[in-house]
This record gives structure tokens, C-alpha cells and sequence, in this order.
């Protein structure tokens, strides 16, 4: 594994001045044989917001910057798509497709955690090695709803945050109520639950994507899962932080990053 020394604010670079993006500054990250863009702003203990499908869309970044207001810093990996372009059918689509092919991501087999969760565990590492704190957090969104879960590995992560978790994709129930964690990884999760580590999990209650995963993770977890189930009013309603977002589930969400890490 190879990593920058600090890939997320290199010495001399500009924040971004205009745009959806302004005031972040862009840097890139190695680890586990894999590099991504990365997008950091802000003072305080490490968050790793991990966007939705299609990437880091307008609302992906104004949640990110409300959890930069805060008091954290937060870093953005960008792992598909556009950084700050609106969603579309066709965007969504062609980012889509992108992760059912690529070698990053694991989005139909079970019992299997996405290779690309090392790099977000190495990620957090860095950061926190930089910003200090007594840990980091990290949400996830839809596809990358259920990374932060295989990041509870480390001991540093504290305040891991499920928004929608989506994969694998819920074709049939078995896979609808998988987590998209290896044996080892759920074990450790489990563990960390026990520990004290608790899980903070968002979804529409008539979200087919999610599957039956929030049962599992009761099941798994007990009284360490705390889900915030949100009544559906639409057929599409799905992003709880974004798209379809709950005012009182975001404060939920910056709250529960307070508690745990100021």
C-alpha cells in the first residue's frame, strides 16, 4: 500500500473559488493500488463524506459544507462522476454503469466488503493523522451507503453513518438483507458495536434499494443500531440527505457526529 503524506491539502494549493465546490480544495489519495480525487475544507475532528450515485452532486456538497459548519473537517473522495454537475437520468446511468464494471466496487456478491473500503479505511487514517481528534466519522449514501460500516474495522472510526445503504443490490431477499461485508469485516463490526460503537442508519421506509438491511443490522448490532426510518411519500423517495431531504434527519446526523467527536 502506498499513500501520499498529505494528499488532501498539498502545500500551496488554492481552494476552489467559484462554483458548488468553492472554498474546497482538491488534492488526490493513494492506497491499496488505487487513487481518487479527493475535495477537503474545514477545522476539526476527520468526517469522510462518501457521495451517492451519480457523484458529488450540488446537494452532496451543500450537506458537506453544513457538516463543515459544524466544526470538522471533512474530505470528499470523489469516486465517480462529474464533482458538482446536477443529476440527470443520464448522468445517474453512465455512473451506474461505472460501478457495476469496475473492479472498485462489489455490487452483486454477497458476504463480500468492496475493495475500495480499504482505501476509504487508509483515507481516514491519514486524515486523522493530520487533524488529530479523538476519532473520525464517515457517512455513506446509496450505493456507498454501507462503506462506513466496513471502515468500524479500525478503531478510530466512532461515528459511522448510513444513509439508504444500497448494496448489493437487493435482487431477491438474500441480497436485500446482506451488508456488503466480508465474515471477517461483519465480525469486526460487531465487535466495535459491543465496544460501544454505535451505528446511526437513515431510510424511506418504502425504499426497495435498501432491502431488508436494517433488520439485519438490529439483528447484528441490538441496541448499537439506532435507525431513523423515514415514512415514504413518494414512490422515488430515496436520498434522505439530499434529493428527498429531511431537514431533522440532517440535524439528526450532524448531532450525532457531535456527540461522538467534539
Amino acid at each position: 500500500m502506498t499513500t501520499t503524506d498529505n494528499p488532501t491539502t498539498p502545500d500551496g494549493v488554492v481552494p476552489i473559488r467559484t462554483g458548488v465546490l468553492a472554498g474546497w480544495t482538491l488534492g488526490e489519495f493513494s492506497a491499496a493500488d488505487m487513487t481518487f480525487p479527493t475535495y477537503r475544507r474545514g477545522v476539526g475532528p476527520a468526517i469522510i463524506v462518501i457521495h451517492e450515485i451519480p457523484g458529488i452532486t450540488p446537494l452532496v456538497a451543500k450537506f458537506a459544507n453544513e457538516v463543515v459548519s459544524r466544526g470538522f473537517t471533512v474530505v470528499m473522495p470523489s469516486l465517480v462522476g462529474t464533482p458538482g454537475q446536477e443529476p440527470s437520468r443520464f448522468y445517474r446511468a453512465r455512473s451506474m454503469l461505472k460501478i457495476c464494471i469496475a473492479n472498485e466496487f462489489t455490487t452483486m456478491a454477497m458476504k463480500k466488503t468492496s475493495p475500495v473500503v480499504a482505501w476509504l479505511r487508509a483515507l481516514a487514517r491519514n486524515v486523522h493523522a493530520d487533524v488529530g481528534g479523538p476519532g473520525v466519522g464517515a457517512v455513506g449514501m446509496c450505493f456507498s451507503g454501507g462503506f462506513a460500516l466496513g471502515m468500524m474495522v479500525d478503531d478510530l472510526m466512532m461515528a459511522p453513518v448510513l444513509a439508504q445503504p444500497s448494496m448489493p443490490f437487493s435482487v431477491g431477499e438474500e441480497r436485500g438483507a446482506d451488508l456488503n461485508l466480508s465474515p471477517d469485516d461483519e465480525a469486526a463490526m460487531i465487535e466495535s458495536a459491543q465496544l460501544g460503537c454505535q451505528v446511526l442508519g437513515l431510510r424511506f421506509t418504502d425504499d426497495k434499494l435498501v432491502g431488508n438491511r436494517f433488520s439485519t443490522l438490529r439483528k447484528k448490532l441490538g441496541d448499537a443500531f439506532i435507525a431513523i426510518e423515514l415514512p415514504s411519500e413518494k414512490k422515488q423517495d430515496h436520498s434522505t440527505l439530499t434529493e428527498q431531504r429531511d431537514d431533522t434527519s440532517v440535524e439528526r446526523v450532524l448531532d450525532f457526529f457531535a456527540e461522538k467527536l467534539l
